[in-house]
C-alpha cells in the first residue's frame, strides 16, 4: 500500500474523529430530555403534596366533621380518593406519553375547547396562584422570628414571596436536575420534621395521653355541606397526587416510574397525614387544636420546647419544596399548551443551552409574581378552587371515554372501569355539594371566567385572525433572540 494511500486513510479517520466529536458535543435533541427516574418522581409526588397544609391548617377538616373519630377517617379517605384518581391518571399518563397534565387528554378525548379551557383557567389563575400562595406561607415562617410579638409587614412578606417566586423560576429555568436536586433535598428534609411529629406522637400515646382519642366520635355533625367542604380541605392538603402527568416526557421509563412513584409515594403520604392528626390529638384537645392558628408550631411550642425553632425551620422547608416542584410541574403545562397553539406560541420554546421550557417557567413566575400584590389572595383561592375538581372530573371522565372511542390505543396500565366511573361520582359530589349545601356567588363568577376563556379561543387560536399574528410575531422574535430559545424539534420541523 503506497504513501498516499495510507495519508489518505489517515485524514479519513481523523475526520470521522473530529466529526463524532462535534457530535458528541451537540444535544441529542432540541427537546425535553429524561431526566426524572423514580426516585426523583417519588420526591416530586411527596414533596409537592407535603406543603403547608399538613402542619398549619388541619383544623379545616375537624371544624366541618365535629369530632377526632370523623376526622381521622376523612382524612384517609380523601388519600383513598387521591390514590384511585392518581391511577385513573396512571392509565392516562402511560396511555398518552404527553406532558401537560390533564391537557393532552381533554384534547383527545374532547377536541380543543375543553382542553383550551382548562390550559386557560389553569395557566392564568389557579396554577399561579396557588404557587403564589405557597411562597407567602414560606415568607411569613421565615420573616415572623425578627418580629417576636408582632405580625411581619405586609411589604415585607410580599418582597420575600416575590424574591422566592424569582429563585424557584430562575433554578427550574437553569437546570431541570438542578430543580430535581432542591426537590429532593426539601422533601428529605420535610420529612425530617415529619417523623419528629410522628415519633413524638406515638412515644405520648405509649406514655398514656390517649385522653383525646377516646369517645372520638362524640359531638360529630355529619351532614353533606359539611363533609364536602371537609373532603375540599383534606383534598387539598393532598392536592398535587397527578403533578407527575405534567413532566410524562421528562420521565426516564415513564411506562414503569409513572405508577411505581403514584403506588410508593401517595400511600407514604396517607400514613403520615393519619399519624400526624393522631400525634396532634395526643397534644391537643379538639377546641385546642380548632383555636390554634398554626397546629405544628403550637404542638412544637408543647413538646419539642427548648427545640421550638426546629418546627418553623422545617415548615419552611416543606413550604419551598412544595413551591419548587409546583413550579416545576406547572411550567410544563404553558410549554404544552403554546406547543398547541393555546398560549403564546414562544411558550413553547426550548432554551438552547438548558433544554429547559424557560419562557414557559418565567412566564407562570410573572404571573405568580403579579398575585401577591392583593392584600388577600387567599379569597381568589377560595373562589376558583373548585374549578380544580371540575377538570379532574372531566379529565377522568376523558378516560371513560377514550375506553370506548380509542380501543386501538396501548394500554401499559388498565383500572378496573369501576375506578374511573367511581371517580367522577366524587368530582360531580364535590363540585355540587358546596352549591348546594352553601350557594355564592363566587361559585357562578368562577363558572363564567372559565366560559370566558371562549371570548379569546374563538378570535386568536381558531379563526387566528391576522392582526393578532402581526403582534405575536415579533414578539416572539424577540423573546428567541433575548433568551435563546427555540421551537421544540418536531415543532420546526413542521415549520419548515
Amino acid at each position: 500500500m503506497g504513501e498516499g494511500s495510507v495519508r489518505n486513510r489517515k485524514r479519513l479517520q481523523h475526520g470521522q474523529a473530529d466529526q463524532q466529536s462535534i457530535q458528541s458535543e451537540q444535544p441529542k435533541t432540541m427537546n425535553l430530555q429524561k431526566k426524572v427516574g423514580l426516585f426523583s418522581g417519588t420526591c416530586l409526588i411527596v414533596g409537592t403534596i407535603i406543603g403547608s397544609g399538613i402542619f398549619i391548617s388541619p383544623k379545616s377538616v375537624l371544624l366541618n366533621t365535629g369530632a377526632v373519630g370523623p376526622c381521622l377517617i376523612l382524612w384517609a379517605v380523601c388519600g383513598v380518593i387521591a390514590t384511585l384518581g392518581a391511577l385513573c391518571f396512571a392509565e392516562l399518563g402511560t396511555m398518552i406519553t404527553k406532558s401537560g397534565g390533564e391537557y393532552p387528554y381533554l384534547m383527545e378525548a374532547f377536541g380543543p375547547i375543553p382542553a383550551f379551557l382548562f390550559s386557560w383557567t389553569s395557566v392564568i389563575v389557579i396554577k399561579p396562584s396557588s404557587f403564589a400562595i405557597i411562597c407567602l406561607s414560606f415568607a411569613e415562617y421565615v420573616s415572623a422570628p425578627f418580629y417576636p410579638g408582632c405580625e411581619p409587614p405586609v411589604a415585607v412578606i410580599k418582597c420575600l414571596a416575590a424574591a422566592t417566586i424569582l429563585t424557584i423560576t430562575s433554578v427550574n429555568a437553569l437546570s431541570v436536575t438542578l430543580a430535581s436536586y432542591v426537590q429532593n433535598f426539601f422533601t428529605a428534609a420535610k420529612m425530617i420534621i415529619v417523623i419528629i411529629i410522628i415519633v413524638s406522637g406515638m412515644v405520648l400515646l405509649a406514655q398514656g395521653n390517649t385522653q383525646n382519642l377516646t369517645n372520638s366520635f362524640e359531638g360529630s355533625k355529619i351532614t353533606v355541606g359539611g363533609i364536602s367542604l371537609a373532603l375540599y380541605n383534606g383534598l387539598w392538603a393532598y392536592d398535587g397526587w397527578n403533578q407527575l402527568n405534567y413532566i410524562t416526557e421528562e420521565l426516564k421509563n415513564p411506562y414503569r416510574n409513572l405508577p411505581l412513584s403514584i403506588i410508593i409515594g401517595i400511600p407514604l403520604v396517607i400514613f403520615c397525614y393519619v399519624l400526624m392528626n393522631v400525634s396532634y390529638f395526643a397534644v391537643m384537645t379538639p377546641t385546642e387544636l380548632l383555636q390554634s392558628p398554626a397546629v405544628a408550631v403550637t404542638y412544637g411550642d408543647r413538646v419539642l420546647y427548648p427545640a421550638t425553632w426546629v418546627v418553623p425551620l422545617f415548615v419552611a422547608f416543606s413550604t419551598i419544596g412544595a413551591a419548587n416542584g409546583t413550579c416545576f410541574t406547572a411550567g410544563r403545562l404553558a410549554f404544552v399548551a403554546g406547543r398547541e397553539g393555546h398560549m403564546l406560541k414562544f411558550l413553547s420554546y426550548i432554551s438552547v443551552k438548558r433544554l429547559t421550557p424557560a419562557p414557559a417557567i418565567i412566564f407562570y413566575g410573572a404571573v405568580a409574581t403579579i398575585y401577591i400584590i392583593p392584600a388577600d389572595i387567599n379569597t381568589l383561592i377560595n373562589y376558583f378552587s373548585f374549578a380544580v375538581w371540575i377538570f379532574y372530573g372531566s379529565t377522568i371522565a376523558a378516560l371513560v371515554v377514550m375506553r370506548f372511542t380509542r380501543k386501538e390505543l396501548n394500554r401499559p396500565i388498565k383500572v378496573p372501569i369501576v375506578i374511573p366511573i367511581f371517580m367522577v361520582l366524587v368530582s360531580i359530589y364535590l363540585v355540587l355539594a358546596p352549591i348546594i349545601g352553601q350557594p355564592e356567588w363566587a361559585y357562578l363568577y368562577c363558572i363564567l371566567f372559565i366560559v370566558g376563556g371562549l371570548i379569546f379561543y374563538f378570535p386568536f387560536v381558531h379563526f387566528k385572525v391576522k392582526w393578532a399574528q402581526k403582534i405575536t410575531k415579533p414578539l416572539t422574535m424577540y423573546i428567541q433572540m433575548i433568551m435563546e430559545v427555540v421551537p421544540p424539534e418536531e415543532d420546526a420541523e413542521n415549520e419548515k
